[in-house]
């Protein structure tokens, strides 16, 4: 009945789940990452409206939930607008509100 902590991760040691190296070597570290820009606020031609499915699409996913800001890069008063565009085009019949998968 003896117990082999070496394998399982428990002792001191970190195993191949807990390792935390490097990680230079794999995932090229957390390097400059360029910041996201909302482009309602970079192009001002752009408005959110709720009938422009073709822009509605890229802030639903394809199971169709709303993109988070962090996702998409939007400024909080687009994210907003879009949530609310979302909506009203899902109530009126112009976006799904989920996609089944088959």
């Amino acid at each position: 009945m003896e117990k082999n902590y070496e394998k399982s991760g428990k002792g001191g040691d970190r195993g191949e789940r807990g390792d935390k190296g490097d990680g230079d070597e794999k995932r090229g570290g957390r390097g400059f990452a360029r910041r996201k820009v909302c482009r309602f606020c970079a192009d001002k031609k752009i408005i959110v409206d709720f009938k422009d499915q073709s822009t509605l699409k890229y802030f639903v996913t394809e199971r169709g939930k709303i993109i988070p800001r962090r996702i998409s890069g939007n400024c909080s008063k687009h994210q907003r607008a879009i949530a609310k565009a979302v909506k009203q085009a899902r109530g009126l019949a112009l976006i799904p509100y989920l996609v089944l998968a088959a």
